[in-house]
Formats: structure tokens, sequence, C-alpha cells
């Protein structure tokens, strides 16, 4: 595929929020806040940021460039999770408050493997023995829409009724670059 560069504009800042996103196949679009066109968000564009899927209705930062095409993000500036909606399962997650989540450890762990049809999935933190339960509302809420196996995360958790539970999820590339994990940051 070839088309004239000269054509295109230099990258310029873009927010909105995810109209949908699609990890299998490998793209979504984006509603611009100012009412425009859709923007397409690649799956390599976010990956780059350290995510491999992103939540329907998460707000959303992005450089964009025109191209022959349209619209299309270049580079993911920042993501802002959809409010968790409540649920009765999921007390033990939304009833802490943000001081004491920033306050447990962040632990980078890998994915063991997420089914999100059922709507959860596991992850082992590394050096440590047991799975930690991963809920699909705690990945929303965290800005992610699916993780796949083998991807590193890195988890806040809690004991839960059940068991070690993650009550946040964020990029393993987010966590290094900030330092605290904190993708908001």
């Amino acid at each position: 595929m070839s088309f004239d560069s000269a054509n295109l504009r230099e990258p310029r800042s873009m927010k909105g929020k995810v109209k949908w996103f699609d990890a299998g196949k490998g793209f979504g679009f984006i509603l611009p806040e100012d009412g425009s066109a859709d923007v397409l968000l690649h799956a390599n564009v976010l990956r780059a940021f350290g995510q491999g899927a992103v939540s329907d209705g998460a707000e959303i930062e992005v450089l964009v460039q025109e191209t022959t095409r349209g619209l299309q993000a270049v580079e993911v500036l920042k993501i802002v999770p959809p409010p968790m909606p409540p649920t009765t399962d999921m007390a033990e997650v939304t009833d802490i408050d943000a001081e004491t989540l920033a306050g447990l450890a962040l632990e980078p762990a890998r994915v063991k493997w997420f089914d999100r049809a059922r709507g959860f999935g596991f992850a082992n933190v590394f050096g440590k023995d047991g799975d930690v339960f991963v809920h699909i509302e705690v990945l929303r809420r965290s800005g992610f829409a699916e993780v796949q196996p083998g991807e590193a995360i890195c988890l806040r958790c809690i004991d839960g009724r059940r068991g070690r539970m993650a009550v946040l999820v964020t990029p393993w590339e987010a966590a290094i670059s900030r330092g605290d994990g904190d993708p908001a940051a």
C-alpha cells in the first residue's frame, strides 16, 4: 500500500472516548470529544503504550495523524478507565478507597489465563506461590478490555473472601516507566 506523504499532516493531540476495541481484530475506534470523525486505533499503537486492549468507554488521549484513509492514532498518551459499575460480587474491590489502593504493593505478574466470556481469569505473581483472581470488572476499571495468557502486568492485590484477588491492573511498561505503576500518574 502506498500513499502520498506530502498530504500527511504533523501529528496533533486529541482527546476522546473509546467507541469500541476488538483485540482479536487488532483495532478499534475512538470518538473524539470535539465531535469530529472516528479515529482508528490500531493494536500496535496500543501495545506501544503497554496494553493489548482497552475498555469501551475509556477516556483516551492520543496523537493523531491525518492519512489518506482518515485520522489514525499514532501514539497513546493517556488512558482513563471508565467508572466501575457497582456490583454486589465486587464489594471487596469497590469498597477500597483511593488512599488504601495506592498503599498496596505493586506486584509484577504474568497472566495465567483469562476468559472474557466467563468474566475472570488468574495471574501468577513473580516469586510467589498461588494464583491471583482477576475479575473482568477490575480489568475494565483499570482500562483493559482483556488480557492474554503470558502477558506481563502489574497488580495491586488484597486477600479476599476466596483468596488473593487483584484490585488494580497496570501495564507492565507503564509501571516501569512511571516507577509507581499508576498509569494515571
